[in-house]
């Protein structure tokens, strides 16, 4: 897409990636480039790599060749943070709510851009700050998972199948934060099983894993 966004320093590129578990490979010579304020929707049939490739963007799992590159953090000097979320939440289930964002946004205190108490209030659990994480409904744990997103300062964010266990009003959430993450010049990269899930506002590019030679 022409305009602000292509004049930035990307975030995010990949160079000749290939990744298999056979002789075919799950994808090879991979070209990305993510620039800020913009989404990329990776969609495809179950198997077809969607996990595999955040998994490797988000350095969980390394290449069989090309290269990864995020654009470095000029006040650090180190490349720049990202944000997994992915199927397994990483929430403590024996800790409340409120505990469960302290816990994980501890880390972030200095910088992070909402307390926690506003961060559930965004995802719709305000009241919910005590109660046990064990008691709440898949779609609420997925809803905790996303306020932990909003106390990251990381620009980069990575979401596996963040619509899955949401009712129709928690993916219309999913859009929105997808959507203010964009227009405050962060990068989402997100799997779906179908494109037209990805509802959220902004500038995208789509790429269909089923389709690459």
């Amino acid at each position: 897409m022409a305009g602000l966004n292509s004049e930035l320093p990307p975030l995010l590129v990949t160079r000749g990636l290939a990744f298999g578990y056979d002789e075919h490979g799950m994808f090879r010579d991979l070209d990305l480039c993510l620039r800020p304020g913009t989404g990329l929707v990776l969609c495809g049939s179950n198997g077809s790599g969607k996990s595999t490739l955040l998994r490797l963007l988000a350095g969980l799992l390394l290449p069989d060749s090309g290269s990864i590159e995020r654009a470095i953090e000029h006040t650090t000097g180190e490349p720049v943070a990202l944000a997994w979320h992915g199927h397994h939440l990483g929430l403590k289930t024996g800790l409340s709510v409120i505990e469960n964002l302290r816990w994980s946004g501890g880390m972030h205190e200095r910088r992070r851009r909402m307390t926690p108490a506003s961060a559930l209030e965004t995802v719709g659990l305000d009241g919910f700050e005590h109660v046990p994480t064990r008691e709440l409904s898949a779609g609420q744990r997925k809803r905790v998972a996303l306020a932990r997103l909003l106390l990251s300062p990381a620009p980069l964010w990575l979401l596996d199948e963040p619509y899955a266990n949401l009712d129709p009003r928690g993916a219309q959430l999913v859009d929105r934060l997808i959507g203010h993450h964009l227009r405050n010049g962060g990068s989402v990269v997100l799997s779906v099983h179908r494109p037209d899930q990805a509802a959220f506002e902004g500038p995208r590019q789509l790429l269909d894993l089923d389709a690459l030679p």
